[in-house]
């Protein structure tokens, strides 16, 4: 995929996070190649009541998005591996998921189908 086809699809990822979050995620961080960019959240949603525990300190509780993202783009044939880079409920500034496209996905319909 193109950076300049993956950079047309933004506008409709930024309308989804804010329906769905009420939030606007900023999109930096580019590869030169254009298949992976960072998605940077000033005021994560998911954080706002959360305190993790000591024992707990390494979960990655708002890891629910990564799988959100990844199976939304699923469903619009896209494969993509999504990462947290940065947490603010581990005390970074910032939150920040790192997403890289890895393929389009090809329906197969079983034979005889269509």
């Amino acid at each position: 995929m193109s950076r300049q086809t993956n950079r047309g699809t933004e506008s409709k990822k930024m309308v989804a996070f804010k329906m769905y979050l009420g939030i606007t995620p900023g999109i930096t961080n580019w590869s030169p190649a254009g298949d992976e960019f960072s998605l940077i959240l000033e005021n994560n949603p998911l954080v706002d009541f959360v305190e993790l525990p000591d024992n707990h300190s390494s979960l990655i509780y708002s890891n629910l998005l990564c799988g959100v993202l990844r199976g939304a783009l699923e469903m619009v044939q896209m494969a993509v591996e999504a990462k947290f880079v940065q947490d603010t409920l581990k005390g970074d500034g910032v939150t920040e998921i790192r997403m890289r496209f890895i393929r389009r996905i090809e329906d197969n319909l079983p034979a005889g189908e269509e």
